[in-house]
């Protein structure tokens, strides 16, 4: 039998062979040139580069022991200062030009030399690395370093919202930096041995012990017209498996609403509603089209919809808010997580649940034995834990990196730096 595949592979090459043949005698236009070695740039790139390892990087750089407030952050605030005013005199960071918008790994063209010179001034990218037209492993390290810092996905891409946030002159990041430097000052000496800290525009949780951070938690936190506010109290008490009365403020904001849309909102969600007595009413027995239901008790039974999920944190405070768990949790993975009405969600709840009951002999296994008994059962803290709603929009470590949050409710826009509601 003949070998009818050698012959076709023999065949393959030499019509390769002579394609390249014919490649050097007739040189491609300069553009599939530059085309063609981006391809191999890119591929040599690819292969080299651990995006993965880089996001770790970053994530590493941005963390640390040291917690938002103390006399640490101070001392780093004050040292990142001096860089970005001396940045400022000589007249910032270039503003970065729209053409590196959508700039990712593997790039091979001038716009990428852009984005290097500009990575470099904010102290993302070493000088060392220079400036070039590739998109490299080190640039694709820097771009998720500045994402990092600025709680952005860490994608590695100068997606929009990474590009809008490049924009930002220095002047107003050095303006944050001394509206936070004032705010940790006024802070310093209010704080106890141990506590939780809720960094409302980051979104998220520090339980401190010894001036280290113990414990770190995402969180969702007040939309702007429904904040969370700023206040000094303390855990005194852990809900489990909770029944959740909801707010007046909901049930004439949404539920009314919710109830229009879909008569069998409250049932399918298994929330009851009760008169003044205790006495349950039917949802048919409301006038939706008025605001009747908020002369009534709506309360939501535990289990898996409950809107609090296992658990419920409280403390004493003159706006009914409180920290709890969610079903919802995919809300956690979002970059804006302000999605709340001024209660915290709190990721891996069952952590700090544990690290506040301590002392109440409960450890990881025991709250999560609990969760899942469904009991309800309320617990008294032993020792009532301390407790802040905080506002900082800039922070730095001791390794001088500094992060940067959105002025969300926008008490850096009317220079607020004082908080009567913790002093």
């Amino acid at each position: 039998m003949r070998d009818f595949s050698s012959k076709t592979d023999r065949r393959t090459a030499l019509k390769t062979i002579a394609g390249f043949a014919a490649a050097a005698a007739f040189p491609m236009p300069a553009i599939a040139q530059d085309g063609l070695m981006e391809v191999f740039t890119t591929n040599r790139i690819l292969r080299e580069t651990d995006r993965d390892a880089n996001s770790r990087i970053a994530m590493d750089a941005i963390g640390g022991p040291d917690p938002i407030v103390s006399l640490d952050t101070e001392y780093n605030l004050q040292q990142v200062a001096e860089y970005y005013e001396r940045l400022a005199a000589r007249g910032g960071w270039p503003e970065p030009p729209t053409s590196i918008y959508n700039l990712v790994l593997g790039n091979n063209r001038s716009q990428v030399r852009h984005l290097r010179e500009y990575l470099i001034y904010t102290g993302d990218l070493s000088q060392e690395a220079g400036v070039s037209n590739e998109f490299d492993s080190k640039v694709d390290a820097a771009v998720r370093g500045f994402q990092a810092r600025h709680g952005l996905q860490i994608n590695g891409k100068v997606d929009e919202i990474t590009y809008w946030t490049m924009n930002v002159p220095t002047s107003e990041r050095l303006r944050q930096i001394r509206l936070n430097l004032d705010r940790v000052r006024a802070l310093e000496g209010k704080l106890t041995e141990r506590y939780v800290n809720v960094n409302i525009p980051a979104a998220t949780i520090e339980a401190v012990e010894s001036n280290q951070i113990r414990q770190r938690h995402t969180a969702v936190v007040g939309r702007i017209d429904r904040q969370t506010p700023i206040l000094r109290s303390r855990i005194h008490e852990i809900n489990f498996n909770p029944f959740w009365t909801v707010p007046k403020s909901i049930i004439q904001r949404d539920i009314i609403r919710l109830m229009n849309e879909d008569p069998e909102y409250l049932t399918k969600y298994n929330i009851r509603i009760f008169d003044g007595r205790g006495n349950e009413k039917q949802p048919h027995e409301i006038n939706w089209s008025t605001d009747e239901a908020v002369n009534y008790t709506l309360r939501q039974d535990p289990g898996a919809e409950n809107s609090m999920g296992h658990v419920k944190i409280n403390f004493h405070n003159p706006h009914t808010v409180y920290l709890h768990d969610t079903p919802d949790r995919g809300l956690f993975s979002e970059n804006q997580r302000f999605h709340s009405s001024g209660c915290v969600r709190v990721s891996n709840v069952d952590e700090l649940v544990a690290w506040i009951l301590r002392d109440n002999g409960y450890d990881i296994i025991a709250v999560n034995s609990t969760f899942a008994s469904g009991e309800r059962l309320d617990v008294s803290v032993r020792n009532p834990v301390p407790i802040f709603t905080t506002y900082f929009t800039a922070w730095a470590n001791r390794n001088g990196v500094v992060s940067f949050r959105d002025d969300v409710y926008e008490f850096d826009k009317v220079g607020r730096t004082e908080f009567p509601e913790i002093a």
